[in-house]
């Protein structure tokens, strides 16, 4: 089973993911992770691309996104799980990964991206604060 876990930073993605990865086992790859599996970029790709293609029927394998351009490594079959959070939230969280500091540049980059997601094709929305985390990784490993 692949799962893909896609949305802004600091929407809960890692926290989702570690609580399938109790359930589920397997593996967690984020961003550019697959970088490690060869030594030039288009051939960690490839390999990496395959390793999702396998998943998809093997698994289990879970891929946590924050960039938009590496949805396009998902291979059909993929559980995909959109996560969100309002922006008040992704500020907060992100202030406290930079010690507390927001600073004006990083903020407008946040609002900027904020909804970035929300119209990709998803099976499964994680609202953070509102979806509970249990049921959903109930629901998302049944697909399996």
């Amino acid at each position: 089973m692949l799962v893909a876990i896609f949305g802004e930073s600091c929407t809960g993605k890692s926290t989702l993911a570690g609580m399938l990865k109790e359930r589920l086992g397997g593996e967690i790859w984020t961003g550019k992770d697959y970088l490690r599996l060869a030594k030039d970029e288009a051939g960690a790709k490839k390999l990496f691309t395959e390793k999702l293609r396998e998943a998809v029927t093997g698994g289990p394998l879970i891929y946590v996104i924050a960039e938009k351009e590496h949805l396009s490594l998902l291979p059909e079959g993929a559980v995909r799980v959109l996560v969100t959070a309002e922006l008040k939230t992704i500020k907060e969280r992100f202030a406290a990964r930079m010690r507390g500091n927001l600073p004006p540049p990083v903020a407008a980059m946040l609002e900027r991206n904020h909804g970035s997601f929300d119209k990709e094709p998803h099976r499964f929305h994680v609202v953070s604060g509102e979806t509970e985390l249990e049921g959903i990784c109930g629901e998302i490993a049944a697909q399996g």
